[in-house]
């Protein structure tokens, strides 16, 4: 059995990686040059972490993990209002849970599978078509690829579904904000090492992290009714930004001499099936849960991980495994997307009151009763 998987990010190498171990050639297509790192740091736990276990994964996750010894809530001066621990973070994790960047799980799935499956880059997917036999997928490089089975892991912008399933607009639920992150080359002073620094401020979010090995990360969230995929970012968030203090003009800095920034709407993707014949979908390109929910990392490997084991318990038969698996997976994915759409209303509001609101809860956890409560039932048991 061959499938081609369109995307070579975590989900796409999660399900090269799952359909590899039960005896499928796979082909992956990505359209970036090279492969991409960095990414915002992610809590990466549930479905995700049994699935990285099963797969054999966990161990070099755990490697790349970082711990952050303290999250710091800023004033919009710069000065400390509350602050989380170590513990307390650990207590509000659980066990089954880690803190890790995206593109270092991408890394470790690429390192698992890069010496036993294709991977073209610099490619797209122009055209799909399929029959009772067989996937056909005519490529950008000129050549019409044929499989049992067509895996979209392209992200939110999928082209595959856009081919198959129809224009993404059709789909797209726009949350009303915008998100940008890049790597940072120095650490702002003002960072101590192995923290997170955050400050909310106006309906906007910027939160820098040392996420270990000298790595920073910058993280810009803010509302906007008029945010749209394409736009600069080194024009768009100093507009946004370039009034607060704090170490926001350092990390606007960042832009001019960053690799890469990830800018665009914070959207979630909302189908009514996820496969069509031979041809299915995964991860953000089939419902982007979004950062708002936090889940989208453990997601991506969990369903491909489930994608693998539907196929292999329905040999020869696609659309019943496609149909058993998105009937195992669609009550978790959909539980998670109410939820991201719930933090929403919480997340940087442009109201003081609803800004403090939202923070109790993190608040009443730094307390020390209440953390050693925590640790108590998630982390001792």
């Amino acid at each position: 059995m061959r499938a081609i998987i369109i995307g070579a990010g975590i989900a796409g190498l999660a399900a090269a990686l799952r359909l590899r171990q039960i005896g499928w050639d796979t082909l992956l297509i990505e359209r970036a040059p090279q492969r991409r790192g960095g990414g915002y740091g992610v809590s990466f736990g549930g479905i995700g972490y049994d699935a990285a276990e099963r797969m054999g994964i966990l161990p070099a996750l755990k490697d790349k993990a970082f711990v952050t010894s303290e999250l710091v809530y800023h004033k919009p001066g710069g000065e400390r209002r509350f602050s989380l621990d170590r513990a307390t973070i650990a207590a509000t994790m659980g066990q089954r849970s880690m803190n890790i960047l995206r593109g270092d799980v991408e890394t470790v799935l690429y390192e698992t599978v890069a010496d036993t499956v294709e991977i073209r880059f610099a490619t797209t997917i122009n055209a799909v078509e399929q029959d009772e036999r067989a996937i056909h997928a005519t490529l950008s490089d000129g050549t019409v690829e044929h499989a049992d089975l067509l895996i979209g892991a392209d992200g939110l912008h999928s082209a595959t579904r856009a081919l198959v399933f129809g224009p993404e607009d059709d789909y797209r639920l726009d949350l009303e904000h915008m998100v940008a992150v890049y790597m940072l080359d120095k650490r702002p002073a003002a960072i101590a090492e192995g923290t997170t620094g955050t400050l909310s401020q106006g309906g906007r979010t910027v939160a820098v992290m040392s996420v270990g090995d000298g790595r920073n990360v910058a993280f810009f969230g803010y509302r906007t009714d008029r945010g749209t995929p394409g736009q600069d970012p080194h024009k768009v968030l100093p507009e946004v930004y370039g009034d607060m203090g704090w170490v926001v003009p350092e990390a606007l800095a960042g832009l001019a001499t960053t690799e890469s920034v990830y800018f665009d709407t914070i959207s979630q993707m909302v189908l009514d099936r996820w496969s069509h014949g031979r041809v299915v979908l995964l991860g953000d390109a089939a419902w982007c849960v979004t950062l708002f929910a936090g889940y989208g990392s453990a997601l991506a490997v969990g369903g491909a991980d489930l994608l693998g084991t539907a196929l292999q318990n329905n040999p020869g038969d696609i659309r019943a495994a496609l149909t058993t698996w998105e009937a195992g997976l669609r009550p978790e994915v959909e539980k998670k997307q109410k939820l991201g759409r719930r933090v929403k209303g919480v997340y940087a509001p442009a109201n003081p009151v609803v800004l403090w609101l939202s923070r109790l809860p993190l608040r009443l956890a730094s307390l020390g009763p209440v953390r050693r409560y925590m640790t108590r039932r998630y982390i001792k048991g």
